[in-house]
């Protein structure tokens, strides 16, 4: 059972992954002036109920504004591995989901991360909304494993106790599909995106600077000259220099 402090961060959470940055700092506002101070005033308490709710006000608003701050720094995040991962086999698998999830936000998705790296998943990474449509996904890192036939059906008992349609389900692989898989999928009707479709996919929702000889979008990269944009396109040696402009390349690294 979650206990009061579970439940706050739950809250927490859900409320600053919905909410602009200017609404968190003026329910912030409201919390530290407000319930610290003007309300016990207002209410004639004395000095000592005075304190506690001060206290009070302060830490709901300290917590509120650092669960606001956690999660645009995970944004941040999210947004670099889709922008500058060049091989996506180095990621780990949380690091995998957000850059899926991140994906899908740019084709237009609202993205809830589900997965957790403590304990079981429920077969279910994402969960994703667009035009009153509720799709999940489950999102495999996996290299070496061609995924079987046996965990679409897995995925597709998942779906039935989720109350959603097989047509509802995306499944998602750094690896590829087996035979039986693909035909079991397109049978029951789940969307398959294996390594290839999902380069595909990255390449058309990054945003990242374009290569002037093939205009294939470039990585960032360091080296004991600097920071430089390098293409990795077969074939292609397009790069440009940022060693004189710092600016630029720390705009690069914190690009939201």
């Amino acid at each position: 059972m979650s206990g009061p402090e579970d439940l706050l961060g739950k809250l927490i959470k859900n409320l600053v992954a919905r909410t602009s940055g200017w609404t968190v700092l003026a329910i912030a506002l409201i919390l530290y002036p407000g319930v610290g101070l003007l309300l016990p005033v207002l209410l004639g308490m004395s000095k000592v109920f005075l304190i506690e709710f001060n206290t009070v006000g302060v830490v709901l608003a300290m917590v509120l504004g650092m669960g606001w701050l956690d999660a645009q720094l995970i944004a941040s995040e999210r947004r670099r591995l889709l922008e500058w991962t060049s091989n996506l086999r180095l990621l780990d698998s949380t690091e995998f989901e957000w850059l899926v999830g991140e994906m899908f936000r740019r084709e237009g998705w609202t993205v809830q991360e589900t997965g957790r790296s403590d304990g079981p998943d429920g077969n279910i990474d994402l969960v994703l909304v667009r035009d009153g449509q509720r799709s999940v996904v489950q999102c495999k890192r996996w290299n070496s494993w061609v995924v079987g036939v046996d965990e679409i059906r897995n995925f597709a008992g998942t779906l039935m106790r989720e109350k959603l349609s097989a047509k509802s389900g995306i499944y998602v692989t750094l690896s590829s599909f087996g035979k039986q898989a693909r035909a079991e999928a397109n049978v029951l009707g789940i969307e398959l995106i294996d390594s290839d479709a999902l380069l595909a996919r990255i390449e058309r929702v990054r945003r990242a600077e374009p290569c002037s000889s093939c205009e294939k979008p470039m990585v960032l990269a360091h080296s004991i000259h600097g920071w430089w944009l390098r293409c990795v396109s077969t074939g292609c040696n397009g790069k440009r220099n940022l060693s004189r402009e710092p600016g630029r390349a720390l705009d690069l690294l914190l690009e939201s």
